[in-house]
């Protein structure tokens, strides 16, 4: 390992990382993992690229150096990035899995027990395939979650990074909801939020922003397509801000007219669920519990809506197509796990077809504590009420359109 300073966290955090890697290994019997998953090469060496479609990994033996193998134009994200000493990098001509063969030859691992990550999105089908037929000598065995067993508990200093996430989630949510108003397009409230979120020290992150308004509001993981916001509608926001590639996540609901009655109810059966599960969350409690307070309250709603999902999920670092960690951990009906001290989570009590028409959402991001759980955020969890914007209102600073509406 090549000791530094400048990575994202001290030295000391990604020797502890790597020592844990490997007491795993250890229990597992297996004298090296190749690791695949762009979420786990950069909790392991703060590696990182917007270019992890190119097959990469870090190849860790159980006691020899570690290597990687990358695309030759990545190498240079090794040597500035990382603490890893030894690179074999690919030109793009070149075979990736052949490559990975010939250094797991080169350094005498070809004979031995190696775990790979089976289910890894950027290790498909047919490279396993390939070094299935190459490498004959070992044996090639699935160690799928073995990062990931690391991951699901935060240290200190990544809550730390996670804050600083968040203050670009919130000053984005803001933005987002300050930017909600008759008569201006989904695409500008996006645009809003992304500046301010930017602006704040937010990085890019796994997911853009979703922004819906009115009947849009209804269409899973749909976000701006340049339709115009009309009055008396109302904005179902959700953030996600990046720090390092590290996320948290927020929803909010913004409602140009007064609360209806429904409006009202929904607000309050989603801060219900909020309070009452935070209030429970601790370590030891399983994650099925948590599920079930949230749901039962939403369940309870009486004004038509539900919630058709899981009701939360572990959130830490992403790279696209998403900003969870749901894989790892998610709060479901009838899962026995329980929670531990660093957890973090997005929880989600979002309600779909409130009105038979509407999707409303107010969420937090949490980390578990010794004794209980704390929010991420302060942001304020009310819907916000613009009734200035309320059909059949012309306020004098009512914004023009800036482009046709697409329906």
């Amino acid at each position: 390992m090549r000791q530094r300073d400048d990575m994202t966290f001290p030295f000391a955090e990604y020797e502890r990382r790597l020592g844990d890697l490997r007491a795993r290994m250890a229990d597992r019997l297996l004298d090296a993992v190749v690791i695949t998953d762009p979420e786990n090469l950069m909790y392991l060496t703060d590696y990182q690229t917007s270019g992890y479609s190119f097959f990469q990994a870090l190849v860790v033996p159980l006691a020899d150096e570690p290597f990687m193998i990358t695309r030759a134009m990545e190498e240079s994200n090794v040597v500035a990035r990382t603490w890893v000493d030894l690179t074999r990098p690919y030109p793009d001509t070149g075979d990736a899995i052949q490559g990975l063969v010939h250094s797991l030859r080169e350094f005498g691992l070809h004979t031995k027990d190696i775990g790979y990550e089976r289910n890894s999105y950027y290790f498909p089908a047919y490279h396993q395939d390939y070094i299935h037929t190459a490498l004959t000598e070992g044996r090639l065995i699935d160690c799928f979650g073995i990062v990931e067993e690391g991951r699901i508990c935060k240290s200190a200093v990544e809550i730390d990074v996670m804050r600083r996430a968040a203050r670009a989630t919130e000053v984005g949510m803001q933005a987002g909801i300050d930017a909600c108003a008759a008569g201006v397009t989904e695409n500008d409230i996006a645009a809003e939020i992304s500046s301010a979120m930017f602006r704040a020290g937010g990085e890019f992150p796994a997911v853009m922003p979703y922004v819906t308004s009115g009947p849009r509001s209804m269409i899973g993981h749909a976000t701006w397509e340049g339709r115009v916001v009309q009055p008396g509608e109302h904005v179902f926001l959700e953030v996600g801000g990046c720090f390092r590639r590290y996320h948290t996540a927020m929803m909010r609901t913004v409602v140009l007219d007064e609360l209806s009655p429904s409006m009202v109810t929904a607000q309050e059966r989603m801060k219900l669920a909020l309070a009452e599960v935070k209030a429970a969350i601790r370590p030891g409690l399983t994650v099925s519990d948590a599920d079930n307070i949230v749901r039962s309250i939403i369940t309870d709603n009486g004004v038509g809506a539900r919630l058709v999902t899981r009701s939360g999920y572990s959130i830490g670092i992403a790279f696209p197509p998403s900003w969870d960690e749901g894989y790892i951990a998610s709060l479901n009906q009838g899962n026995s796990s329980i929670l531990r001290e660093g957890m973090t989570f997005h929880i989600i009590p979002w309600m779909w077809g409130v009105d038979g028409d509407k999707t409303v959402g107010i969420s937090d991001t949490i980390h578990v504590t010794d004794r209980g759980c704390e929010s991420f955020f302060t942001l304020d969890q009310d819907f916000t009420s613009k009734p200035e914007h309320a059909a059949g209102v012309v306020a004098d600073d009512a914004p023009t359109p800036l482009r046709p509406e697409v329906a």
